[in-house]
């Protein structure tokens, strides 16, 4: 308001012209203002709860009523439905939740989002003072506080200050225009209420349209209940109109979730799918209620005669009502839910993998985006396992084409999925990270490498067997059962490893107490194996071909840096757990 003033005082001459662009810039820049703020409350909130957040993840997939309160109680952290249904949309895509754990989860989503508009009801008009203190002290605790626990406190009362700094300016830019003949004519072409005082069911169309158009845009359902309950407060719109609204914004803040599943598997569509019926069908149920509804509710509690600030907990109710039933009504109904969206998008005719490069790790808050990052790593390790196992085949003289085939592909797509986890966890680490999702990143980096690593060794094997069989060679009974031998010694280590990986740290140190003398084992057996090698090269028996021994040798060398990678997974492991 302050900045209209000061421009209006400078430019007298062409007021009217640049008073309307000053309201578009502050209405622009409050809302700029806004989304930044509910950015560092979600970073502080991840920040402070992230050790629980794994927890929440993981009682999704328990029962229905978990899933609902998972999302509820992320969705109440991030300020968000959008995200929220972005990072389901995400776990879907992933493997770490199945379809109709994803639709309880955006149940309990829309019931969250509701926190918001209960903040912006709660404090309306906090002054341009106390907000200016807030935001500088918050700030002084952010940049000065050497517990990383304070830092992301202070991040929260930074949003928050942030939040209400961005209801300020867009406050300041309508207030000046609320009362104009233009804001009223603008206001009563989608107006809920008709000239005689009565509910208007073309108005509440208009109404949903609106809101649905608008929310869509600024993809924040919060943002566009906050410019509700500011019009509301300044009397531009009254209560039939803003609840109404409510209904539009329900449906347009499921368009983030169709852009995060665009090229996304055939259950990521689901997902973003069930957030869309899910509002639009609850919309379609509730829109028709509401001309009975809401005059009812006007006439039961008095809303009409309510002052400003009871208004607008009226409004934040509806909200909440809204999503209360739209649960209650839907949430008996998952698994028939579930098996439409399976109709309407049937399985794919190709199966599809999940990649990682069809989500947005800024999208998602950290701990969930390190969590679907473990779990390509951990597809990674079973494609090691099936790669090692394939070469055994190789080894015993059962070699096809194949199986030959399959471990060259393997290679290939281990070598793409690392490239792929290491990019995606770049994003992340480039983010503010608590420390322990920080180090877990890394540790993930490291062992999405060393599984890269393997792979290579595996696929170097199988090229010295071609070697061989291209100059005719052939491994005596005797070498043979060496190699078998060592190879199944390299399993047994690379299954202890990758499925302390796949345990986590809590189990981790259990399952590798003996992983050194394990390696150490398998160190002498290379030595053994070596050494007999060389024996054979020093008896010049005529019958053995050396390049065959010299090959035989790089074949034990490549075990040995097989051990290796599965020795520096394991570490990585045990330096996690401590």
């Amino acid at each position: 308001m302050w900045i209209l003033a000061e421009v209006a005082s400078r430019f007298p001459v062409v007021e009217t012209e640049l008073t309307a662009a000053a309201v578009v810039a502050c209405l622009l820049g409050g809302l700029g203002v806004f989304l930044l703020g509910m950015k560092q409350i979600s970073e502080g909130l991840q920040g402070v709860a992230g050790p629980r957040m794994r927890t929440l993840v993981a009682a999704a997939t328990t029962n229905r009523l978990a899933g609902v309160a998972t999302g509820t109680i992320v969705t109440a952290i991030i300020q968000s439905s959008s995200v929220t249904t972005v990072m389901v949309v995400g776990m879907v895509t992933s493997g770490i939740m199945t379809l109709l754990q994803a639709i309880n989860v955006i149940i309990g989503a829309n019931i969250g989002t509701t926190a918001t508009a209960w903040l912006v009801a709660a404090f309306p008009k906090v002054g341009i003072t106390a907000i200016m203190f807030l935001i500088g002290v918050a700030a002084i605790v952010y940049l000065f506080a050497t517990r990383e626990h304070w830092k992301f406190v202070g991040l929260i009362f930074l949003g928050l200050g942030l939040i209400f700094f961005g209801l300020e300016f867009m406050s300041g830019a309508l207030a000046p225009i609320s009362n104009s003949e233009g804001m009223r004519t603008a206001m009563s072409l989608f107006s809920a209420t008709a000239a005689d005082g009565t509910f208007s069911a073309w108005g509440m169309v208009k109404c949903i349209f609106v809101g649905a158009v608008a929310t869509a845009i600024v993809q924040s359902s919060s943002a566009t209940t906050g410019i509700a309950i500011i019009l509301v407060q300044m009397g531009s719109i009254d209560f039939n109109t803003a609840a109404s609204l409510v209904l539009g914004m329900n449906i347009g803040t499921t368009v983030t979730a169709w852009l995060a599943a665009l090229g996304a598997p055939t259950d990521a569509r689901r997902a973003a799918l069930a957030h869309s019926l899910f509002n639009i069908i609850g919309v379609l149920i509730m829109a028709p209620l509401f001309p009975f509804f809401l005059p009812m509710a006007v006439r039961a509690f008095g809303i009409d005669t309510m002052g400003a600030g009871e208004l607008l907990f009226a409004v934040a109710g509806v909200h909440t009502a809204f999503n209360l039933i739209n649960t209650c009504i839907f949430l008996p109904f998952t698994k028939p839910f579930a098996w439409l969206i399976t109709r309407i998008i049937p399985d794919a005719k190709v199966r599809e993998l999940p990649r990682l490069t069809l989500l947005n790790p800024l999208k998602l808050a950290p701990v969930v985006a390190v969590e679907q990052a473990r779990k390509e790593v951990e597809q990674m390790s079973h494609r090691c396992e099936k790669q090692i196992d394939a070469f055994r085949l190789v080894l015993q003289g059962k070699s096809t084409e194949a199986i030959e085939n399959d471990i060259f592909h393997s290679e290939e797509t281990l070598d793409v999925l690392q490239h792929e986890v290491s990019t995606f966890l770049g994003a992340i680490m480039s983010t503010n990270l608590p420390s322990d999702v920080a180090y877990r990143a890394r540790m993930l980096l490291r062992v999405a490498d060393e599984y890269e690593s393997v792979s290579d060794e595996v696929a170097a094997l199988l090229k010295q067997f071609i070697r061989m069989r291209r100059n005719a060679m052939k491994l005596s009974d005797r070498g043979r059962e060496d190699l078998l031998g060592l190879h199944d010694l390299c399993r047994t280590f690379a299954a202890t490893v990758s499925e302390a990986f796949r345990q986590g740290k809590t189990h981790a140190p259990d399952l590798l107490a003996h992983m050194r003398s394990d390696a150490a084992g398998i160190s002498a057996c290379v030595k053994q194996c070596r050494k007999t090698q060389m024996t054979r090269l020093a008896d010049h028996d005529p019958t053995i071909d050396p390049l065959c021994v010299v090959i035989v040798l790089d074949v034990i060398n490549l075990y040995r840096r097989l051990k290796e990678d599965c020795l520096n997974i394991g570490e990585a492991m045990l330096d996690e757990g401590r």
